[in-house]
């Protein structure tokens, strides 16, 4: 074997291992905020997670020398990436405090399907029939967890659904966000676009602010924390290896959402969450696959 295929496979499994560890932080983050949302507003929650997160990775933008502005922050692309990024994040929270965190962490797996979709509706990319049979397949799969139409239908269900399109837009965006914009200065108005969402929800949910015992607050800084290592473990992981390689490790998220949806908040795993789960990774699965052979 030759060196540089030695060297890709390290490479290759370190992104992998980065991947990994930034979807169990990810999963961290949203039982924490799910926890924290017990005794607090859930506009407070977002308000207080997203100035916690702005501030660390203003922090480490001037270790790094990084200017907080640049003019770009307001092109077109970081306009629609902070619409998306404020309609994902406030319907996606709803969802893991509303509803079961395995559940809708489940539905967000779907986003790379939506993701595909748009890039084909939106960016002119060609999709042949193999990879839009797997995306309906996919969509099926979301189906088949919130169950439209049957007894056991809630509304609420539809609230990952939403969030789940939020972030695909966001990460549409995203394709399109200028390259003199650095992963912290993302990160910074990422999160500024939580304390939007928290803001804007805060009209609607109409509580006042109450105060944060230790519990609480520590559960928010845990998650400000798991939120800015998952963010940067997930850059680190792109940026090592082969893409087609590290990123199906991203489905790792299911399996952290469910484990603690099951173990901390007593959640139960129904056959159609199980049967949408495979649907969704499967159809993932087949289209990272058919990109890479297209790409070969």
């Amino acid at each position: 074997m030759s060196q540089s295929s030695v060297s890709l496979r390290r490479a290759n499994l370190t992104g992998s291992l980065w991947m990994v560890g930034a979807m169990a932080a990810f999963a961290a983050e949203d039982a924490l905020l799910k926890g924290a949302a017990a005794t607090l507003p859930l506009a407070q929650v977002l308000v207080l997670f997203g100035a916690g997160g702005a501030l660390v990775f203003a922090g480490l933008a001037r270790l790094r020398g990084i200017a907080l502005w640049h003019p770009d922050v307001l092109g077109p692309p970081m306009r629609v990436r902070a619409f998306f990024e404020v309609f994902g994040r406030l319907f996606y929270v709803l969802a893991i405090v509303l509803t079961p965190l395995s559940s809708a962490t489940v539905i967000l797996q779907a986003t790379p399907l939506v993701v595909v979709a748009g890039a084909a509706l939106f960016f002119g990319e060609t999709v042949g029939w193999r990879r839009w049979s797997a995306i309906f397949l996919g969509l099926a799969g979301v189906l088949v967890i919130i169950r439209p139409g049957a007894e056991s239908f809630t509304p609420l269900s539809l609230l990952a659904v939403l969030g789940m399109i939020g972030f695909a837009g966001r990460d549409l965006a995203s394709r399109a966000a200028p390259a003199t914009l650095s992963t912290d200065i993302l990160g910074v108005y990422g999160f500024l676009a939580i304390v939007v969402a928290g803001l804007l929800y805060a009209l609607w949910e109409m509580r006042a602010p109450v105060p944060v015992d230790v519990t609480t607050g520590l559960l928010l800084g845990a998650a400000v924390l798991c939120g800015v290592l998952a963010y940067t473990a997930l850059m680190k992981a792109m940026r090592t290896g082969e893409v087609s390689a590290v990123t199906p490790f991203r489905y790792t998220r299911l399996l952290f959402g469910i484990v603690l949806g099951v173990a901390v908040f007593g959640e139960s795993l129904s056959p159609d969450m199980l049967t949408g789960s495979a649907l969704i990774v499967l159809a993932g699965l087949f289209i990272m696959w058919r990109g890479g052979q297209r790409a070969a």
